[in-house]
Parts: structure tokens; C-alpha cells; sequence
């Protein structure tokens, strides 16, 4: 397919391909018709499917797919996300990392095991002196 050949789909043509009878993903801006390829994914047909008719960018690179996995994307490819689309997707994901901004304090992190280890030191006083008696 040349430049000028470039089929350009919108996230609502995508999403329209979320079925098993026609499956598309997109990754990094490109669309792909993965339907015939469910049953053949190493990773299970239900990890395509989980993304069908949407965005599958990160967790394509996250799973670090061989260059042969990407030359066998490459055949399935269909065309491109269209340009108006593309910073709907482009946005990073949530991450499980705390901003900076958001960490709470410090104090917390320190009063409450030191409160829980005097509560247990004195609980320990207090049985070993009545065991004295």
C-alpha cells in the first residue's frame, strides 16, 4: 500500500469491528484485522478480543512482541487511524505510580508501625510482669 492508497479509519469505524466475525485492533496509528489470527494467537483469542474495536498500543509494546509477531501484524494490516483520532489515543494510560505531587506525607508512613510496635511492646510488659506475680 503506498502513501497515497492509505486507508484512514475513525475510532467509530473501529469500534465497529468488535465482534468474532471481524476484529480490529489498533496499534501505534495503525488499524489491523486480527479476525482471522484469534484462534492462532499464542496469548489466547480472549486477548484480542479484550481489545477489539480499540486501542491495543500498550499492551502490545508491553508484552515486547518479536519482530516476527510484527511482521505477521504487518499482513493484517487494513490502514490508519485517522488523524482527527489519533490524540484520543495518544494520551499515556493510568499508570499504578504516584505522581509527586500526589504522595501523601511522611508521617503516616512512620507514626502508624510505630504506634502498632509501642501498643505490642507495652501489651508484652504487661503479660510478662503479670507472669512474675
Amino acid at each position: 500500500m503506498t502513501a497515497e492508497e492509505v486507508k484512514y479509519f475513525t475510532l467509530d469505524d473501529i469500534a465497529e469491528h468488535n465482534s468474532v466475525k471481524s476484529t480490529w485492533i489498533v496499534i501505534s496509528h495503525k488499524v489491523y484485522d486480527v479476525t482471522g489470527f484469534l484462534e492462532e494467537h499464542p496469548g489466547g483469542e480472549e486477548v484480542l478480543r479484550e481489545h477489539a474495536g480499540g486501542d491495543a498500543t500498550e499492551n502490545f509494546e508491553d508484552v515486547g512482541h518479536s519482530s516476527d509477531a510484527r511482521a505477521i501484524a504487518q499482513q493484517m494490516f487494513v490502514g490508519e487511524l485517522h488523524p482527527d483520532d489519533r490524540e484520543k489515543v495518544a494520551k499515556p494510560s493510568e499508570s499504578l505510580a504516584t505522581p509527586l505531587e500526589e504522595q501523601p506525607s511522611w508521617w503516616p508512613n512512620w507514626l502508624i508501625p510505630m504506634a502498632a510496635a509501642a501498643i505490642v511492646t507495652l501489651m508484652y510488659r504487661i503479660y510478662t510482669a503479670e507472669a512474675e506475680m
